[in-house]
């Protein structure tokens, strides 16, 4: 066979391949495109339904406007004259914030092993996923508000309903970051008579670790604007202040507090994300 030969096959050739090639492509891709187009009108019907039971509407978004720019006017400028006075309350919310981290971190670890597929026999697979749902399904001011009534008024309240929300919301988290490992390891293991606690100390807990450091300092960020929200019901932090000055009509004061709130939280996502990026 000669050369000129095998060039003139190929050129014959190439095309047919193409074509071939070709037609495969539409046939892949023609039944995604279809369930694309009927996904997209079931999310349009849904959205329609959905605005129109909880009565959203554009033009009273547009009518409200101008109050709330009218709102935002009055809020300037911030008078920081209790500056001394918000920044206690801003450390107290960072501590609340660190305290409840720390603790609901490590416990939504010890049931998120109860809560991995990979991990967990059935008999204690379940009852972790129910509890984590309950416990989900409330919302953190009612948790706050109950453990207000239990341990009264202060930022140990407010520590509570964070620690035992950490674990509905980020114990989900932690057991699904186990359940994605690479199974690579953990047969591997499992081929050479490994243990069960030796397969999650070195097979699993190792992959996922970046993962849970990562949805930790997440964590963290969530608790820091949680807290503020858990003064509202007298959990401690700054938001007891926030309330009293927008019912006092203390507009300069109320942005002061929102001022650093947001430096606060710019800070903390910005060490956040340079720690993200070191573990990853």
């Amino acid at each position: 066979m000669t050369a000129a030969t095998t060039v003139s096959r190929t050129r014959t050739s190439a095309p047919q391949l193409d074509a071939r090639d070709r037609a495969r492509m539409e046939q892949a891709f023609r039944l995604p495109r279809a369930r694309v187009g009927i996904s997209a009108v079931a999310a349009v019907v849904l959205f329609v339904w959905s605005a129109n039971g909880a009565q959203f509407d554009f033009l009273k978004l547009g009518e409200g406007a101008a109050n709330m720019g009218e709102f935002l006017g009055r809020m300037f400028p911030p008078d920081f004259s209790k500056i001394g006075l918000i920044l206690s309350l801003l450390l107290e919310t960072l501590q609340m914030a660190v305290v409840g981290t720390v603790i609901g971190a490590v416990l939504s670890l010890v049931v998120a092993f109860g809560a991995a597929s990979n991990i967990a026999p059935t008999w204690l697979y379940y009852p972790c996923r129910w509890t984590m749902n309950v416990i989900r399904a409330l919302p953190d001011l009612v948790i706050a508000l109950m453990f207000v009534s239990a341990v009264g008024l202060g930022p140990f309240a407010g520590i509570l309903a964070m620690t035992i929300g950490s674990i509905g919301s980020i114990g989900k988290v932690f057991a699904e970051a186990m359940e994605a490992v690479d199974r690579g390891p953990v047969t591997a293991m499992e081929s050479v008579g490994a243990s069960r606690r030796q397969i999650i100390q070195y097979a699993i807990v190792p992959q996922a670790l970046p993962m849970l450091t990562s949805y930790t300092l997440l964590l963290f960020e969530g608790n820091i604007r949680g807290a503020t929200i858990l003064g509202l019901v007298g959990a401690g932090g700054i938001g007891l202040e926030l309330t009293t000055a927008m019912s006092r009509y203390e507009y300069g004061h109320l942005s002061a507090m929102v001022l650093c709130i947001i430096v606060l939280v710019t800070i903390i996502d910005q060490l956040s994300a340079l720690i993200r990026r070191k573990i990853t």
